[in-house]
């Protein structure tokens, strides 16, 4: 969809407030070019002696009451226009967001946190003006020239006025000309900002790693060069725009000689009054305004169209994962795989490969294996961030994708292995689930965690604010907050996903032992690289390369002395040597 497209579309959804507006408007486009052909006659008035008294005082209260009358209109439709605009800003920034909340993580392999923050910020802001500014100035400009042009013609001397309009074709062409190169030069202003804002995200985000490398200096070099970049291409598109200025008052220059030379000669034969020529002269000042829209007008509407741009793709842009179930509820049950593959884009070999298990409810499944054998792609399959090309996965004898995502993901408590916290207490943290909770559920879910007398050790308290991302806490504080967070939930699937892997042996088997007596029926699947997190699960599969290549208990496992064996003697043995 075009920009213009767009804006008709929100125009038509908000005809009351820009018909309000317009109407407004026209009011104050009449009573503006009414003025001068008044002052003109009073002025004939006053050279004729035929005005005075009274009714000269009368004649300058008409002109103070039209002028009272223009304030409070343009106070009305700018609070009518500017209302819809903003909403406009609102709708958009509103469907920007539901659409990357909607996004599965293919959608941001391609995609920057920095640029969709600039296209949230600059670009709709230059849409928002689009439909305000721009609809404003086009509308009234243009009533107000109609209105101009034809008092000038119709109410004073059409020869005046047909002198008057011919610089105006040369304008025109100076405009088209203008707005191409305005065009160009906000898009690059767009893109030059996204980069800014990119690199000032990622080096927030990745401050501590910037700084254990010493490459401060490096990045500022960088932030500067990039904030110049930013500098120069608004510059230019603000040397583009300032273009359409000089071009309307040469026009307006070259009218005013024009028209003067030629009204000066006629007021000399008789057949124009001086009143007459003072009424022309006032119109053709008001022509400034009209003349000055046009070129804004033009301006905000290429900035709109250039942020609109980059916006339509991501705003039209399909879901990764499509949303078609129609399942609103999880009732539980068996979880099944069946001959389950899935690759890549433009990757090869196949992430997984024939991978089949069945979890039944309340039941204990683990994942191991090395790097790279396919653990975190099956639960992003589990998860539906991705769709498996080969296989199905069945929860309850129910494909996965019946189910609708909001239902799926209100039935599964997943807990990664970089937790994140947002930037509230602890106790906000790990109530995000049920906001709700009382302070004896988070209290027994944190003890559950293992994590209790920690959050007791702090300033604050469970009301401690944790920083963004949970900075003031330690890699294994987070994880244990997240899995505090992850128990308060009823989701009948919990996946520990190497959620352990930041605290040490004794804490992990607390934990665990908590898991085993508070699960009440919930099925838990573990993924971890520790192989004493998984030992007491009812069954464990070891991928190599996206296929199943051990399963059983611990014991069986054992026996088969292949990867599994190998990694828990080598395990076991460095932590005894830890102990010494």
């Amino acid at each position: 969809m075009s920009l213009f497209g767009f804006l008709k579309q929100f125009i038509r959804q908000h005809w009351a407030r820009y018909l309000a507006a317009a109407a407004m408007l026209a009011c104050v486009a009449v009573l503006t070019v009414s003025i001068p052909r008044q002052v003109g006659r009073i002025i004939d008035g006053l050279v004729a002696g035929s005005l005075g008294g009274s009714t000269l005082y009368w004649q300058l209260a008409g002109l103070l009451a039209m002028g009272l009358a223009i304030y409070f209109l343009r106070v009305g439709w700018r609070l009518q226009l500017f209302a819809a605009s903003y909403q406009l800003g609102v709708d958009l920034r509103v469907a920007l967001y539901r659409k990357l909340a909607a996004q599965g993580p293919g959608f941001y392999q391609h995609q920057r946190t920095g640029d969709l923050m600039a296209r949230a910020t600059n670009d709709i802001d230059a849409v928002e003006m689009a439909a305000g500014e721009a609809m404003l100035a086009g509308f009234d400009g243009a009533l107000t020239l109609t209105l101009v042009l034809g008092m000038m013609t119709l109410g004073v001397d059409w020869r005046l006025a047909a002198v008057a309009l011919l610089p105006f074709p040369l304008m025109a062409f100076g405009f088209w000309r203008i707005s191409r190169h305005v065009h160009q030069a906000s898009t690059d202003s767009l893109q030059r900002f996204s980069a800014l804002n990119d690199h000032v995200q990622e080096t927030l985000s990745g401050v501590r790693t910037l700084r254990a490398l010493g490459l401060e200096a490096r990045n500022r070099r960088t932030m500067a060069q990039l904030a110049a970049n930013a500098a120069d291409a608004s510059l230019t598109a603000q040397r583009r725009e300032a273009a359409f200025e000089p071009t309307v008052g040469m026009t307006l220059t070259a009218a005013s000689v024009l028209t003067l030379s030629l009204g000066g000669y006629l007021v000399w034969h008789g057949s124009l009054s001086i009143g007459q020529l003072t009424s022309f002269s006032m119109y053709l000042g008001q022509l400034i305004w009209p003349m000055f829209a046009a070129g804004w007008v033009l301006a905000l509407l290429e900035r709109g169209k250039a942020a609109w741009a980059r916006l339509d793709p991501i705003l039209s842009a399909p879901l990764t994962v499509d949303d078609h179930g129609s399942q609103g509820t999880v009732p539980g049950g068996t979880l099944q795989l069946d001959e389950v593959g899935f690759s890549y884009p433009q990757q090869t070999p196949a992430a997984l490969a024939g991978v089949s298990l069945s979890l039944p409810a309340g039941g204990v499944l683990a994942l191991v294996g090395p790097t790279g054998s396919g653990k975190s792609t099956l639960l992003k399959l589990l998860l539906r961030q991705y769709h498996p090309k080969v296989g199905r996965i069945l929860w309850q004898g129910q494909a996965l994708d019946d189910y609708t995502l909001n239902a799926l993901r209100r039935a599964i408590s997943w807990v990664p292995q970089e937790a994140f916290l947002f930037s509230a207490s602890v106790a906000d943290n790990i109530a995000l689930v049920k906001p709700d909770a009382s302070r004896a559920d988070i209290e027994r879910v944190a003890q559950l965690a293992a994590v209790h007398d920690d959050i007791l050790r702090l300033p604050q308290g469970y009301d401690t604010p944790v920083g963004e991302k949970g900075v003031s806490l330690s890699g294994g504080q987070r994880q244990r907050v997240a899995i505090a967070r992850a128990l308060l939930s009823d989701a009948p699937l919990l996946i520990l996903d190497d959620a352990l892997s930041a605290v040490d042996t004794q804490t992990e088997t607390a934990i665990l032992q908590h898991l085993r007596a508070a699960r009440q029926g919930r099925t838990l699947l573990i993924v971890s690289h520790r192989l004493s997190a998984v030992v007491d699960a009812d069954e464990i599969l070891v991928l190599k390369h996206g296929r199943v290549s051990e399963r059983g208990h611990h014991t069986d496992l054992l026996a088969l002395d292949g990867w599994y064996a190998s990694q828990w003697r080598y395990q076991q043995l460095e932590a005894s040597l830890d102990e010494c």
